[in-house]
């Protein structure tokens, strides 16, 4: 009986070493990948028996002491740490509000003389202005970021650093989507990922959990050569996930010359 919570359990012990936690024995003396099992419980202070249970799906709801204590013995971040708590509490899944960018965002992307443009949380670009589509194909409208990085080679010959970006991406997907993850549309597309892209089924794996925010992006355009820009994330409030993203270049340097030209 599989369940979230235990899959993200069973994926973060097997990404820390005992040496991590203090404990002895070389990956060579040990026939399982991190951490075993009974290993997690003591350090957590709860039975093995239990912990299995919660491994397995048995038990879902653990004490806010215990997914404290696991976030530790997992060395889990402040966002897997919130992450892991919002697996362990009862949840039903909210009403999906109509999917529509609203109209003063898209009068708003139009006119911006940055590009811009603004994606569902399944990262399909609903709207974009010009400025964005001649930026890079992986703005225009229609387009489904996450496969587009994941399959499309065009996108490796604007996006040189998507090898490079790939475990953050995917841990901001998995953030975003939280703990909705029976989801038909969200379950369709990481099926598809997971077929088409190697790359992404393994992290996908490991169950990282990475809040987006403000970064950088090195784009290779064909015209321009490299430009290297702010990309700002927007939430658009009132909208079922939506954001508006933005990307600029700090003024004065050559990327800003570039984007100028476009």
């Amino acid at each position: 009986m599989r369940s979230e919570l235990g899959d993200f359990l069973r994926a973060r012990r097997e990404l820390v070493q005992p040496a991590d936690v203090g404990l002895p024995g070389g990956t060579g003396m040990r026939r399982v990948r991190g951490l075993r099992r009974e290993e997690v419980a003591m350090l957590a202070g709860i039975s093995a028996e239990y912990y299995l249970r919660l491994e397995q799906g048995r038990d879902r709801t653990p004490s806010v002491q215990v997914v404290e204590a696991l976030a530790r013995v997992l060395r889990l971040d402040e966002d897997g740490a919130a992450h892991l708590m919002a697996l362990s509490r009862p949840r039903r899944r909210p009403a999906r509000r109509a999917e529509r960018v609203p109209a003063g965002i898209d009068m708003l992307v139009q006119t911006l003389n940055v590009p811009a443009f603004v994606v569902n949380r399944y990262r399909d670009v609903l709207t974009a202005n010009r400025l964005a589509v001649a930026l890079s194909p992986l703005m225009a409208p229609g387009v489904n970021r996450l496969l587009a990085a994941f399959t499309d080679p065009v996108a490796r010959e604007y996006h040189p650093d998507l090898d490079q970006n790939a475990a953050s991406v995917v841990a901001q997907l998995r953030a975003e989507v939280g703990t909705d993850t029976d989801d038909p549309r969200f379950q369709g597309l990481i099926g598809e990922l997971s077929l088409k892209s190697e790359q992404f089924r393994k992290l996908w794996a490991r169950h990282d959990i990475r809040r987006g925010g403000s970064d950088t992006a090195h784009i290779r355009h064909p015209l321009v050569g490299d430009l290297h820009l702010r990309r700002e994330k927007l939430a658009v409030v009132g909208s079922d996930g939506l954001q508006m993203v933005l990307h600029h270049a700090e003024p004065g340097t050559p990327s800003a010359a570039s984007l100028a030209q476009l």
